[in-house]
């Protein structure tokens, strides 16, 4: 039999290291990163969603947020076990201007990041590539359909969004764990093909 790794404490060393990967999952306000990151979560996701009261009701616009109550103040957390050697951990971030000073701490040891996009406010999400990119970020866009929401073209998305032709654009519905599941591998092709 052959000699197996052993650490300073006698124990076995698993010669399959675990790889963890930090994935950030961010977006505009009320876009689905809190329903993307428990939908994939295979432990209960780590919330610190508020109750929106009035006195920000001036600050975070809900049109077109149907039933929004609650809002990220913090971050989100899950994780997902890809393989015996790759585990994912998703970070959602809080989708406000005002929660800014918290994206550089959580940028960080991020290996890329997964950009959800509402297609009926794709404006509001400028704000959010321009931060990812300032970070010098890798990222793929997830447009997350809502119920009734008009499904469009990647190419006319691409061109709205102003993507670069190698950046990956899929669609997925948050609350679905094999199209958010999706959306997910293809950042991580895209994150495997750029270390190639």
């Amino acid at each position: 039999m052959g000699s197996r790794p052993v650490s300073d404490d006698g124990v076995y060393l698993n010669e399959a290291v675990q790889i963890a990967a930090k994935i950030l999952v961010v977006g505009h306000f009320a876009v689905g990163k809190t329903t993307f990151i428990g939908t994939m979560s295979e432990i209960p996701p780590l919330r610190t969603e508020e109750r929106m009261t009035q006195a920000g009701a001036h600050v975070d616009d809900l049109m077109g947020t149907r039933g929004k109550t609650t809002t990220t103040v913090a971050m989100d957390f899950g994780r997902l076990t890809l393989s015996e050697r790759l585990v994912l951990y998703l970070f959602g971030t809080p989708g406000q201007e005002r929660f800014v000073q918290v994206w550089e701490d959580m940028t960080r040891g991020a290996l890329g990041a997964l950009i959800l996009v509402d297609p009926e406010r794709i404006k509001e999400s400028f704000p959010v590539i321009d931060l990812v990119e300032h970070y010098g970020l890798p990222y793929a866009i997830s447009v997350n359909h809502f119920d009734g929401t008009p499904v469009r073209p990647d190419e006319e998305l691409r061109e709205a969004l102003d993507l670069l032709p190698e950046t990956p654009i899929v669609t997925c519905d948050a609350r679905d764990e094999k199209s958010s599941a999706n959306a997910l591998m293809a950042l991580v092709r895209y994150l495997q093909e750029r270390t190639r």
